[in-house]
């Protein structure tokens, strides 16, 4: 998957599951491969990773040498609450209890894309963190992306 594009407002029902929206379901190879939902290490979020993509970041966790005390401690740190999900035949997907308590997730939430993988917010909460965000967007813009193009290949 090369990338997964737009952001959606859902409803979760009581039992936690979730309809997937129809384009976000377009844009996904294969529902049947499953998915895997975890806690976002920086934000009150989770993150549904195509096990595509989940596979490819296993590989590169192998790579770190878990006798290194930092490395063990981030795997156990990121992969806390791992679970592996699938839609089911109604199109819809579970949120484990664990996990909706993680993130706060009630009833509206927002699907949004980043990247190759999607945030699953509480509306509220996702909100807030993008309007607190605003102010310090451009200066995290320039120093992130500032330099990345400085042989003239930019992206505007």
């Amino acid at each position: 998957m090369d990338s997964i594009t737009g952001t959606y407002e859902c409803k979760v029902d009581a039992k936690g599951r979730l309809m997937l929206p129809a384009s976000l379901k377009k844009q996904f190879k294969s529902l049947e491969d499953g998915f895997v939902l975890k806690r976002s290490v920086f934000q009150p979020c989770l993150e549904l990773y195509p096990i595509k993509e989940w596979n490819e970041m296993m590989l590169k966790m192998n790579k770190l040498n878990r006798f290194v005390k930092k490395n063990n401690d981030f795997i156990r740190r990121f992969t806390a609450g791992v679970k592996t999900i699938e839609v089911d035949a109604a199109g819809r997907l579970l949120i484990p209890k664990d996990l909706l308590v993680f993130s706060k997730i009630e009833k509206e939430i927002v699907m949004s894309s980043a990247i190759n993988i999607v945030e699953i917010w509480d509306k509220d909460l996702y909100e807030n963190a993008i309007e607190n965000a605003t102010d310090d967007f451009a200066d995290l813009a320039e120093d992130v992306m500032g330099n990345l193009y400085e042989n003239g290949d930019g992206i505007s």
